[in-house]
């Protein structure tokens, strides 16, 4: 038996309770990991709440990230013993995900560990760092250099924004955050944020086009704030975008595109090849300060998790939440 958080809907309705699972229970998957520690992400939010369509079958053990130690395997790429991580591929929506403390799931998904940080770091990161991390590379790819100008990120308190300042900081970038917390200034700053601005500026109807201002962008944020970012790129700057949390919608115009040849690049975590997500976790341990993990995030219980799902999707919650699935 294991414990877990497990989400049903049936004639009761849809309910997300903490439980002890029997091993039986655990679906198909050539790897068995024990779990040390997962995270709740705002994806994690909606699948506990039923505030979104996340999950596509019941019941389901949400949680999207996991770290933990190879118990079983049926595959040569990992050893028992391995400490391996998992960043997406449908888990907690389609398979079974973190927020348990075993977890059954296909070899290809595992990536090794690096040694530069420990299984709590790890999580510190999670998807939402993996993510941040994807999000710089393609600015790189796409010629964005610290040469070029300033970056903004918005959401900046988020998981994803949060890593994101980190990372673009220590890259030597200058980097504008965008949040809606004033409060928040001084965490912002001790990530290596150059200057702080209000969301407000970039959350309703504008104009499509303003003033050059960003080299490249790092947007989590979706709808008229996209479309404002995009509207405000210098000429040949880059948008990364991987995020919704304003909205899915996009209420822009191409004017961006055709007369300033800015670049709007999609960011996809969950099915991002296992080369570029190896790179990426190498990246991080090259380029990601750890004395910032414990700014970004702090750990809670996995008995703790049902109840800051709501205030995650309200906005209540600064950078990670690490869950320790044995508390």
């Amino acid at each position: 038996m294991f414990k877990a958080v497990l989400i049903e809907k049936d004639d009761a309705g849809y309910r997300a309770t903490l439980t002890d699972v029997d091993d039986a229970r655990l679906p198909e998957g050539d790897v068995t990991v024990r779990v040390a520690y997962s995270t709740l992400n705002y994806k994690d939010g909606l699948a506990i709440t039923g505030k979104g369509p996340v999950v596509r079958k019941f019941p389901m053990v949400p949680g999207i990230d996991l770290v933990g130690t190879v118990e079983e395997t049926s595959n040569a790429a990992h050893k028992v013993g391995d400490t391996v991580v998992l960043n997406g591929w449908g888990v907690g929506e389609g398979h079974w995900g973190g927020l348990a403390q075993k977890a059954r799931v296909n070899a290809e998904w595992l990536v090794p560990l690096p040694a530069a940080f420990s299984p709590k770091q790890a999580m510190a990161i999670g998807t939402a760092g993996y993510t941040a991390m994807l999000c710089v590379m393609r600015l790189e790819q796409l010629g964005v250099t610290p040469a070029h100008g300033e970056v903004l990120v918005t959401g900046a308190n988020g998981g994803v924004g949060s890593v994101a300042v980190a990372l673009l900081a220590r890259l030597g970038y200058r980097v504008v955050a965008s949040t809606g917390r004033p409060n928040e200034v001084e965490y912002l700053k001790a990530l290596g944020a150059a200057e702080i601005v209000d969301r407000a500026q970039f959350s309703t109807s504008g104009k499509p086009l303003t003033k050059e201002r960003w080299a490249g962008a790092v947007d989590t944020v979706g709808s008229h704030t996209l479309a404002n970012v995009c509207a405000g790129m210098k000429y040949r700057g880059v948008v990364a975008a991987c995020g919704l949390a304003q909205g899915m919608d996009f209420p822009a115009t191409v004017a961006p595109f055709i007369l300033r040849g800015v670049t709007l690049a999609g960011i996809d975590s969950v099915y991002c090849p296992r080369e570029e997500r190896i790179e990426a976790w190498q990246r991080l341990a090259r380029d990601l300060d750890p004395q910032h993990l414990d700014l970004i995030s702090h750990e809670v219980g996995l008995s703790d998790v049902i109840r800051l799902a709501g205030e995650l999707l309200a906005g209540q919650v600064r950078g990670r939440l690490i869950v320790n699935v044995d508390h």
